[in-house]
């Protein structure tokens, strides 16, 4: 089968015999993939550093009929989130985006918005946007765009920053002054429903939670 490249988001990757990489990846034209990137461990490899947790990069794959891993061939990066790294609450904050990602999306179901909306919260948060409104927006569209929103008892407040979400771009909410405490009620019944979905916890809300 030839080779395809598709726009992509680096979700996990996974140690794989001596030298190679299990990677787990969103693509914007089939979804989430499971593909094998032979050698990537190696100092001299074909993925340079493309391989990194929410890299945005061009990614070239093949598919053998009926294999359940594609074999990955290279990358092009697009946008490193590496900056973003130095920073410890942006760090997690980009843990919670990929782990959310990877046990939301269901394999091979393209979903535009949703990368969208990966894109739209890596875009704030290298702006300079706060971190707790990026994580309530991205929990409250990632809930919404999978098809499991809940009915939402929150508080007055967390009610109506949820109802402008809902409305406006990340990028045009009402300035505030954002904490861990802010909309706090809205972020854990938002991960509590996810939670849920996927009939697991999260490995990084605990983490998320202790900024």
């Amino acid at each position: 089968m030839p080779a395809r490249v598709s726009e992509t988001f680096v979700l996990r990757t996974y140690p794989f015999r001596e030298a190679d990489l299990i990677v787990s990846f969103f693509t914007r034209e089939e979804g989430k993939l499971r593909g094998a990137a032979r050698g990537a461990r190696k100092p001299k490899s074909a993925f340079g550093s493309g391989l990194e947790r929410l890299s945005h990069v061009r990614m070239a794959y093949f598919q053998r009929e009926n294999a359940e891993l594609v074999n990955l061939t290279g990358c092009e990066l697009i946008e490193s989130q590496f900056a973003l790294q130095s920073d410890y609450g942006r760090g997690v904050a980009l843990d919670f985006f990929a782990e959310v990602a990877d046990q939301l999306m269901p394999p091979h179901e393209p979903n535009e918005k949703f990368f969208r909306l990966l894109m739209a919260v890596l875009k704030h948060l290298r702006s300079g946007g706060e971190v707790w409104s990026s994580v309530a927006y991205f929990s409250l569209w990632a809930v919404r765009l999978t098809g499991i929103l809940p009915e939402i008892r929150v508080s007055k407040e967390s009610g109506e920053i949820a109802q402008e979400m809902l409305r406006a771009p990340l990028s045009a909410l009402t300035p505030r002054d954002w904490t861990r405490a802010t909309a706090s009620d809205l972020r854990r019944v938002l991960v509590r429903t996810m939670e849920q979905h996927v009939e697991r916890k999260f490995m990084t809300v605990p983490l998320l939670e202790a900024l």
